[in-house]
């Protein structure tokens, strides 16, 4: 007797920016938001399918308050696959993790912590904008580096459910973990030291950003998954 394990995919896509119960028009910051939504039901459903899994690396929706997310909620549940989920720095909806993890329990939210799921290790934090050239405020320092400690949280968690076996570990995080004239960060060097695979992250967009699309910095594969970025693409990661 033969058993066959069934293939699974990861996806990856960021910054999807809905709106469902208050439309916002994405297509003031280009055309490239004209039907995004429709483009990615379409490439997702054509992609995905129930045993797959989808990686968002925040700014979900724009909504201020959960309850005012719950339509955008209800949009991402008919879609197939599972979904991973982190925050963004416009996901103002996102409160208690506990409250979410209970009023959604089809998305795994992560927030400074790991799961496992099959020989996969996902983990995550959201991040926050390096500190150099205009961001380089005493404010900015501060809050980077609380959350370089929540993402060695996230990374220490992620590395205690390893076994010894040939798991593979994707880091997502919002804001982009590197600069393209400065590829080694603290953030690079926590993930080299924790023998990360890959790292999926968002919030960039602008044309600029396209070199960002995908960079192997020491044999680790980063990829920018902002929906815009991606023209309104999954991108597979694994």
């Amino acid at each position: 007797i033969i058993y066959v394990e069934k293939i699974m995919h990861v996806y990856a896509i960021s910054d999807l920016h809905l709106s469902i119960n208050n439309p916002k028009p994405m297509n003031i910051f280009g055309p490239v938001w004209d039907n995004y939504i429709d483009e990615i039901v379409a490439d997702w459903k054509s992609k995905v399918g129930d045993d797959d899994i989808v990686l968002m690396a925040g700014d979900f929706s724009w909504a201020m308050k959960t309850d005012e997310a719950q339509a955008d909620f209800d949009f991402i549940s008919t879609l197939p696959g599972k979904k991973i989920m982190i925050r963004g720095n416009h996901d103002y909806w996102w409160q208690s993790l506990s409250t979410l993890r209970k009023r959604f329990p089809d998305i795994v939210f992560l927030q400074n912590d790991a799961v496992r799921i099959g020989k996969y290790i996902f983990c995550g934090s959201r991040g926050w904008m390096i500190p150099e050239g205009k961001f380089n405020t005493e404010q900015n320092k501060a809050l980077y580096d609380r959350e370089l400690i929540r993402q060695e949280l996230a990374l220490t968690a992620g590395d205690k459910l390893r076994t010894g076996g040939d798991e593979k570990f994707i880091v997502m995080i919002h804001y982009p973990p590197f600069l393209l004239n400065k590829m080694q960060t603290q953030l690079t060097k926590m993930y080299d030291s924790f023998r990360v695979d890959k790292v999926v992250f968002g919030h960039l967009h602008n044309e600029k950003s396209t070199n960002w699309l995908k960079n192997t910095i020491n044999g680790i594969d980063y990829y920018l998954t902002s929906c815009d970025m991606v023209g309104n693409k999954l991108v597979l990661i694994d």
